[in-house]
């Protein structure tokens, strides 16, 4: 162990780690030919650090700790540039605890290419208020504002604006963004994005970008607290695990990034993201993000929960289109708004006409299944237009706005989809509206026209059930 110590002892370093009443490692940090972080060893641990009992000196540091870009910087500069560090952290994910770390330097030795720092910690089961006291300051000041601004704004998506806002100009970076995702329906949504000098719109960004690579955030994150990419090394890195998500970094001239999880009830509920900043400045701007991430996850989960209940109050759970209260606030607004400036439109009347007669042969268990199918079959076939279920076996669409030929290139659609008497079989009653705006009007005659197509299936089909 002493070799290559440039006289410091083995001896000296397991001695003062072994005074320290914190688990402690001394990591020997190289410095390579080009001024960058290199290697980084633990040299000496005390029995604190390793808790399992296994000796783990001489090994790389990110065989006992997560490999972390940050921390990397924070040992580098305690062992090159004697800088201290001291800070808060949550690592409730990682560990369960909250973590003090604790970082200072010690004399190299003169050796040219190892310095060394020691490194300590102490892990909390709760969080503990007073010791914030260790952040910056600047930081801690920004963050109090942030939590008051969350507070003045009513709405959501404005106090968010704010924020991000906010967050964008104290970190001095590009672009900045906060968005929640949603792993029961494979969506996520970009809740507010902010941009220097407003030189690109985010939302048409990610709009273009699938939700499988936001997806792939969360295995990128895990083992760690927050994704940092500095520079094309660490774009590499990510772009060997992740190479959709770094191609649309490449495509939108991303060179540097932080990305900080909202974490509810140990599950990640959406991000905070920031782009292109100073990575002179990670450590000042990766506690900032973390911190902001930490205080915005309830306004966060509190949003969702908010957003599903009103998705739940106007969507049908059998076939999840639109259910009847969410076609009666449809039907008012559009009747007024198409009153006041007509335009071209299409409904229809649909009914599942198999319904009835799968429930009593083969119960209401199929008979849910077949609703699921019915609901699937309209979503595919009228996805840019409103679908709801009327009663039990019927549905109503709208379309706007329409014409008579892309309409009824959809309803023919439909029927080669659903035209299977065993099974699904869907019966239409369409009428497209050019020139009056007369809402009612037109769903009536959809459903006088849908009635003499029901008509025509029960005498096709004799022993169905009407």
């Amino acid at each position: 162990m002493e070799a290559g110590m440039s006289g410091i002892k083995y001896e000296d370093l397991k001695a003062i780690v072994n005074l320290c009443n914190m688990p402690s490692a001394i990591l020997s940090v190289k410095k390579n030919s080009d001024g960058s972080c290199g290697e980084i060893l633990m040299v000496a641990t005390n029995s604190k650090f390793s808790m399992t009992g296994e000796n783990v000196e001489g090994q790389p540091y990110d065989s006992k700790i997560p490999r972390d870009p940050k921390f990397e910087e924070i040992l580098f500069n305690a062992a090159w540039k004697g800088e201290h560090y001291h800070a808060y952290v949550d690592t409730t994910r990682l560990y369960g605890y909250w973590t003090e770390d604790i970082v200072i330097p010690i004399s190299n030795g003169d050796d040219p290419e190892i310095g060394y720092c020691q490194f300590s910690y102490v892990l909390s089961k709760e969080m503990e208020a007073g010791k914030y006291s260790i952040i910056s300051p600047d930081i801690a000041s920004f963050v109090i504002r942030t939590c008051i601004n969350l507070r003045k704004d009513d709405d959501f998506y404005s106090a968010m604006n704010t924020v991000t806002r906010d967050l964008r100009e104290f970190t001095d970076s590009f672009a900045a963004s906060i968005m929640t995702v949603s792993k029961d329906v494979y969506e996520f949504e970009v809740i507010s994005a902010n941009v220097r000098n407003n030189s690109k719109d985010l939302h048409a960004v990610f709009a273009k970008i699938p939700y499988e690579v936001v997806e792939s955030w969360e295995d990128l994150i895990s083992g760690t607290d927050c994704i940092i990419i500095r520079n094309e090394r660490d774009m590499k890195e990510v772009e060997a695990k992740a190479p959709a998500w770094v191609k649309t970094l490449r495509e939108n001239d991303v060179e540097s990034l932080c990305l900080a999880p909202f974490i509810y009830q140990n599950m990640i509920i959406g991000y905070l993201y920031i782009t292109n900043f100073d990575v002179n400045q990670l450590s000042r701007i990766k506690d900032t993000i973390e911190m902001v991430a930490f205080f915005l996850t309830s306004e966060v989960a509190h949003h969702i929960f908010i957003e599903k209940l009103k998705i739940q109050g106007l969507t049908d759970s059998r076939t999840g289109v639109h259910n009847r209260n969410s076609m009666n606030i449809k039907v008012d607004e559009l009747a007024v708004e198409l009153k006041a400036k007509p335009t071209p439109f299409s409904v229809a009347f649909c009914k599942l006409t198999t319904l009835k007669t799968i429930n009593i042969q083969k119960g209401h268990e199929a008979g849910n299944d077949l609703l699921s199918d019915a609901g699937k079959v309209l979503k595919e076939v009228f996805k840019e237009d409103f679908v709801c279920r009327s009663s039990g076996d019927e549905f109503a669409i709208i379309s706007l706005p329409s014409t008579k030929e892309s309409f009824d290139e959809k309803v023919q659609l439909l029927k080669q989809k659903a035209s299977d008497p065993d099974w699904l079989y869907i019966t239409v009653g369409y009428f497209t509206d050019m020139t009056d705006g007369n809402l009612h009007a037109a769903l009536r005659f959809a459903s006088e026209y849908e009635q003499e197509f029901q008509d025509d299936f029960y005498y096709n089909y004799p022993d169905m059930v009407k």
